[in-house]
């Protein structure tokens, strides 16, 4: 693939001349045009989770893969689901090249190895329910696009969020997602407005996804786990609305049965 978007020279030049106020305006200024692009990506995402969301209901998983940045954001959006939305988890997965040792510090040529993507899915014993959506702004991450060409030749459901169009990951993916947001800040800086673009559309398909399985009541998380004060206090907030309560009879009913939804179902039965 020749001329991608990601590699093209960033708008601005002496960057290095410029005033704080001046970098932080144009920075802006192009993360500006980030919520335009995930918009016109919104009939592709729509696709995947429609097609995502029957799997799970039988029980199927989903994977996120990817590499450096977008392996990171992969593994942060699946470990934000079991706390926000009280799910197991093991029920959305993020797999990154190099390991978990990769979060934190680069693993040299971790990404260049085709085969691996698909030999680390291979260790949670994939499915014909699960899904896989291989993350890469590039679009050529060869472990990524090794692990989507490989987990749809085993009947995976298989999609993609990239930053170039028609690209080899999109060519292998089932879904393809195409969040083109043009040349970015520092050239080549993919962190930037590629990786915002990612969050924006991993957010769009996680939350999505759970207020379909029902993990969601109105517009509240009644499923959340009570991990730390603040959730406590909203759970508390919660049960003081719904039932009419004061803060601190609220709290005891919530510490006694620990659940926000079991309180709230046992009063409209």
């Amino acid at each position: 693939m020749e001329n991608k978007i990601t590699e093209q020279p960033s708008h601005y030049d002496h960057l290095e001349q410029m005033s704080v106020a001046e970098l932080l305006q144009h920075i802006n200024d192009e993360d500006a045009l980030v919520a335009e692009a995930v918009r016109c990506s919104i009939p592709q995402v729509q696709a995947l989770v429609e097609a995502v969301e029957p799997r799970m209901k039988r029980g199927g998983r989903l994977f996120y893969v990817g590499a450096g940045t977008s392996g990171r954001l992969g593994v942060l959006d699946a470990s934000e689901l079991p706390p926000t939305f009280g799910v197991s988890p093991d029920w959305v997965v993020g797999i990154i090249a190099g390991g978990d040792e990769a979060l934190r510090h680069a693993v040299e040529k971790a990404e260049d190895i085709a085969e691996r993507g698909w030999q680390d899915l291979e260790v949670f014993q994939p499915t014909d329910d699960d899904s896989v959506i291989g993350i890469a702004a590039s679009g050529t991450t060869p472990y990524v696009v090794g692990a989507i060409t490989q987990a749809r030749q085993h009947g995976l459901l298989t999609g993609c969020i990239t930053s170039n169009p028609k690209t080899p990951l999109a060519a292998a993916a089932d879904y393809p997602i195409e969040t083109i947001v043009g040349p970015e800040f520092v050239t080549g800086s993919s962190r930037m407005k590629s990786g915002t673009a990612q969050k924006m559309v991993l957010n769009m398909i996680s939350t999505s996804l759970m207020i379909r399985l029902g993990r969601v009541e109105g517009n509240r998380m009644v499923k959340m786990q009570l991990t730390n004060a603040k959730l406590v206090d909203r759970g508390t907030r919660m049960i003081q609305e719904s039932l009419g309560l004061s803060y601190d009879e609220a709290l005891q009913r919530l510490l006694e049965v620990g659940s926000v939804e079991r309180i709230l179902k046992d009063t409209t039965r």
